[in-house]
């Protein structure tokens, strides 16, 4: 039975996430900045996890205001604003540098990918690490609608519930090309046509 991934709606459940990615894994702070990209940028985990250094830092390994990619599915431009997760991603590099100084014999810190595989660094973490992450962190947490596009689902949710449900900026994040995807894509075309409903009088 196929998998249905959810954004994560309550703040205390996302809270609990985010600690198990952060303290429940060796390279917890790589996990967890990878879900912090993805939930701030609405990427898909395909283009998080090809990002390079060079997208995000510069040569002084402090954080750009802007990344400027093309996104692999749908082969359009998109710019990513970097500003709301610039501490998470200063500490990233910092425990990258102290981790590198720790395993000299390592290359981690000197790959060219954002997020390298600690086994192969040369390569990217793939997306099926990253799934079974996940998945453990759901298997630990007792939530079954975790997986590799909550960071991303959670992100866009986010935006929608905070700025009064502006469904137009949403789907200009996700780079989506309706609305109708948009709301399909959070799971709020049904309940979104409920809550209009609920509030009609039918006499």
């Amino acid at each position: 039975m196929r998998q249905i991934v959810k954004p994560i709606k309550d703040s205390w459940v996302l809270r609990s996430v985010q600690e198990s990615l952060l303290k429940d894994f060796d390279l917890g702070c790589r996990n967890y900045t990878i879900f912090q990209t993805g939930k701030a940028t609405l990427l898909r985990v395909s283009d998080v996890l090809r990002l390079k250094k060079s997208d995000v830092y510069d040569k002084r390994g402090r954080v750009k205001k802007n990344a400027y990619i093309i996104d692999k599915k749908t082969k359009k431009p998109n710019t990513l604003y970097l500003n709301p997760i610039r501490h998470d991603l200063e500490t990233y590099y910092d425990w990258l540098e102290k981790w590198q100084k720790e395993n000299p014999t390592q290359t981690v810190f000197y790959s060219p990918w954002l997020f390298p595989s600690f086994k192969r660094p040369e390569k990217h973490i793939d997306e099926r690490r990253y799934y079974m992450i996940m998945y453990k962190v759901g298997k630990k947490l007792n939530i079954d609608y975790l997986g590799t596009h909550t960071m991303r689902k959670t992100g866009a949710y986010r935006v929608y519930e905070q700025t009064n449900h502006n469904i137009a900026l949403v789907m200009k994040l996700l780079n989506h090309s309706s609305e109708d995807m948009t709301l399909a894509y959070l799971g709020l075309d049904q309940e979104t046509r409920e809550h209009i409903l609920d509030t009609i009088d039918f006499g």
